[in-house]
């Protein structure tokens, strides 16, 4: 921890009157685990203290506070982000969301729910089953990260590709400011523009504009339809681009649309035994939610597209437990890689998705170019790209390769049209690759909102911009 200076004194006594006893950390060891997310090559600082409040009450005591003597906060939720967007800064404070765990309300009339930063995601979307509605964004770190994390870095996942991301069901929004007032912004109503969209400006601006500390999430009706999932396996990644940009061109709309390459399915293998096949460059999982016969049209339709563009093996399969399988080797394949102890630098390019096979052979030229190991997975059907650079720890050169590789593939994704974040947000390691991307002017604009909302500089510090 942080030796605390004047400031810091102050805070720490202020907050001590303030609070019960067990909301504040101050000592290392118990701190640990609070002061970064899983970046692994993000920097991270020795923090002041973690606060751990339990009420919005709490929140803007800890804000005003830190507000008084310009002292840094650092919002963080699950710490399953991988920008670095919640390491802590030297001197400042974690502001850790994670007791504030309550689904406040379900509205099944008006189809909403707010609920706490501190819910996890997959929490909400089983409370709002029961009432037979459902939420859709499900990042791959659902069953951990928590909304209030995702509603900071605009999260997408599997299903974004015809449902939208996080910004996309965010109605509404409580937050502490960086003054440490209390407001709210948005509303609970299916339609609304009364004013500028403070909701949609706060959702992914990480920490950085206010503390989130209630959101009112939009749902939909849970679908009924029994699923049909349509399988291809591919012998180059070119292939996979070129069939992902035939489904699109096709009219098609596949309720998830994802790309597994041979890497990531080996280290599944390696640590689940689950019998994928290894030996194709990729699969393409794609999954209908249709009813009836459109169902039926939509999966053949896909088929037809993978066989025409290079699929040496394609099937539909509408069994549950083999589409459950394949679909779970996709979400695995970040924890496989941890599990070899290899440091992993994880991109999150988006591209046009009629540049997507061209941007695949980039990564793996630029793979061979630096001799450093990349598995991907994707979001295939909307041109989200997880390159997934591994490196073997204590080895000083091949980080530095790997570091090459990774700026590189962010600057292939910015050629092509892309951009350098498409749901895991800016944070620390895509600052230098946003501003590759934005122009001049849209990084004033930015810079004034900053400078509006958070005159001191106090909230999430040196991130996104």
């Amino acid at each position: 921890m942080a030796e605390p200076g004047e400031a810091g004194r102050a805070v720490l006594a202020e907050l001590a009157a303030a609070l019960p006893a067990d909301r504040v950390l101050t000592d290392a060891d118990t701190a640990r685990p609070y002061v970064h997310d899983e970046a692994e090559w993000a920097e991270y600082g020795a923090p002041l203290a973690v606060v751990r409040p339990r009420s919005t009450a709490e929140v803007a005591e800890v804000v005003r506070a830190a507000a008084r003597h310009r002292v840094p906060v650092v919002p963080r939720g699950a710490g399953t982000g991988l920008s670095g967007g919640a390491n802590a800064v030297d001197g400042g404070l974690v502001l850790s969301l994670e007791r504030m765990r309550d689904i406040v309300e379900i509205d099944a009339g008006e189809r909403l729910a707010v609920v706490q930063p501190g819910v996890v995601n997959d929490d909400l979307r089983a409370a709002a089953a029961k009432e037979g509605l459902w939420y859709p964004p499900d990042p791959a770190s659902a069953p951990w990260s928590t909304i209030g994390g995702n509603v900071a870095t605009n999260a997408g996942g599997l299903c974004c590709v015809k449902y939208g991301v996080t910004r996309d069901y965010v109605l509404a929004l409580e937050i502490v400011t960086a003054a440490g007032e209390i407001v709210r912004v948005g509303r609970r109503t299916a339609k609304g523009v009364a004013g500028y969209d403070l909701a949609g400006l706060l959702v992914g601006s990480e920490g950085t504009l206010g503390v989130i500390t209630e959101v009112t999430v939009r749902l939909r009706p849970a679908r009924t339809a029994p699923p049909r999932t349509v399988v291809g396996f591919f012998d180059t990644l070119a292939d996979c681009g070129a069939a992902v940009a035939a489904v699109t061109a096709a009219g098609l709309q596949p309720a998830i649309f994802e790309l597994v390459d041979r890497h990531c399915l080996k280290a599944v293998n390696d640590w689940k035994h689950m019998g994928l096949p290894e030996d194709a460059a990729a699969l393409l999982l794609a999954q209908t939610d249709l009813p009836e016969p459109a169902a039926t049209a939509e999966a053949d339709g896909i088929l037809a597209a993978f066989e025409a563009n290079g699929a040496r093996d394609a099937l539909v399969s509408t069994d549950p437990v083999e589409a459950d399988a394949l679909f779970a080797a996709r979400r695995l394949a970040y924890p496989a890689f941890e599990q070899r102890g290899d440091a992993q630098l994880t991109e999150d390019v988006c591209l046009p998705r009629n540049r997507l096979a061209e941007m695949l052979e980039r990564i793996e030229e630029i793979s061979a170019r630096h001799d450093t190991f990349i598995g991907t997975v994707a979001h295939a059907g909307d041109g989200n790209l997880h390159p997934l650079i591994m490196v073997p720890p204590g080895d000083p050169e091949a980080k530095a390769r790997a570091q090459r590789a990774f700026d590189e593939i962010v600057d292939a994704a910015i050629a092509l049209g892309g951009t350098v974040t498409g749901e895991h947000g800016v944070g620390l390691l895509k600052r230098a690759g946003m501003r590759r991307e934005l122009d001049p002017g849209s990084l004033a604009m930015q810079e004034a909102i900053k400078k509006a909302l958070d005159p001191d500089g106090i909230l999430n510090p040196g991130k996104v911009l």
